[in-house]
């Protein structure tokens, strides 16, 4: 969800401990040691010992959870290799089953936020099919060891205390809550302190029920993609069918021009209906010129909000189409994905080169395809920013 999927991968917002002057626990040692410091650090703000025993009596240090938070690897497959794996029939069906069953919610959420039926579904679809896959893992643990180890604690610890809050709302149950491996919760998969500050009790129980409820997490959704920018009534991504010449340097996710400017260059929705020309968009091609081609217009940024993988949040914004009528996208004839190896190859030549890629991981990031784009300027390439077997070899001969 908005947070940290790490199926999906990272968290996009900035996180600080709830009681605004508190200073995070320091991470490491023995996990008792560290759990006796949340404690003394819980009583500083103020909750009282009863209350902390109550919550942190049953709480555990989980290997899995570490081990799974070393081992991601889903974003490296590409955008075509990742929404047909997700984007399944049984998918497609589940949701209009739904979307029959729930549609009243659905559209109480797009009246109040602007936010329609297809992207609602389409999140709901990718976080947890439909809410029946929520993960099986002890909430407080996953949070609890992710907080104590020490390679992100500044991004799990304020969720620990958040759990804390809802604890003594009677909105978090320390033995029996379970759901994703990194600690989020319910049918969209939030983590405890983004509960507390967009869960929406929609069914009007007293409670934030994103397990259960699915009012509440339907509206709770809405909320965040509110908060986080939604433009009622304009859409967000729109398949397009682009000419054999362009300016491909163009097409980059932070550009953005007029509808009539890009029309002016020769490309078209693939259904022929054009928004309103004064719309901004920008245009995405995940597999380059010769693969699929979007508008990505402000409404997409949403996505990248919730999700920060350009992979997953362009297969949960274009899933949201298909949901809504529209038909699967072409795929076109792009050159296929470099293999793992070669995209280290490549990343370690780049680099070597003066650019600045990132960690070199085999993973195509924005900073690899910033710097794959430059190379193909140099080598008078088009420049679409997709890594292909012949730009490596010109650039292990140059």
């Amino acid at each position: 969800m908005f947070t940290l999927r790490f199926f999906a991968v990272f968290l996009l917002i900035s996180l600080v401990p709830i009681a605004g002057k508190s200073s995070i626990v320091p991470c490491g040692g023995t996990f008792d040691e560290f759990i006796e410091t949340v404690k003394q650090e819980a009583l500083d703000r103020g909750t009282s010992q009863e209350t902390i025993d109550g919550f942190l009596a049953s709480v555990e240090h989980d290997p899995d959870v570490i081990r799974r938070d070393r081992s991601q690897g889903i974003f490296k497959k590409s955008f075509i290799e990742f929404s047909k794996l997700v984007m399944t029939n049984h998918r497609i069906v589940k949701g209009s089953e739904f979307e029959e069953k729930h549609g009243a919610i659905l559209d109480a959420v797009k009246e109040r936020y602007g936010v329609p039926r297809g992207v609602l579904l389409s999140f709901l679809a990718l976080e947890t099919d439909y809410g029946v896959v929520q993960g099986d893992h002890n909430t407080l643990n996953s949070i609890a060891t992710l907080s104590h180890d020490c390679r992100r604690p500044e991004l799990f610890q304020p969720h620990l205390f958040a759990a804390l809050e809802l604890y003594k709302l009677d909105n978090f149950d320390p033995v029996n809550t379970v759901g994703a491996w990194a600690g989020e919760i319910g049918m969209i998969q939030m983590l405890p302190e983004d509960i507390l500050k967009y869960g929406i009790d929609a069914d009007g129980d007293g409670k934030v029920n994103l397990k259960e409820s699915v009012a509440d997490a339907l509206m709770t959704a809405g909320n965040v993609l509110n908060v986080t920018g939604w433009r009622p009534n304009q859409p967000w991504l729109v398949e397009v069918i682009v000419p054999e010449q362009l300016n491909w340097q163009l097409a980059q996710p932070t550009h953005f021009q007029s509808l009539d400017e890009w029309k002016e260059m020769g490309i078209v929705p693939r259904d022929g209906v054009w928004p309103d020309l004064t719309y901004e968009a920008a245009l995405l091609l995940p597999h380059g010129r010769l693969g699929p081609a979007f508008f990505a217009f402000p409404n997409y940024s949403v996505y990248l909000e919730w999700n920060k993988s350009f992979v997953y949040s362009t297969t949960s914004a274009f899933f949201a189409t298909l949901l809504s009528g529209n038909p699967i996208y072409l795929d076109g004839t792009p050159p296929p994905p470099l293999p793992d190896e070669d995209v280290i190859r490549l990343q370690t030549i780049l680099a070597n080169r003066g650019h600045d890629v990132g960690k070199v991981d085999g993973i195509v990031g924005a900073r690899t395809r910033a710097a794959v784009r430059q190379e193909q300027l140099n080598f008078g390439l088009p420049a679409d920013a997709w890594p292909t077997k012949e730009l490596l070899e010109l650039l292990e001969k140059s």
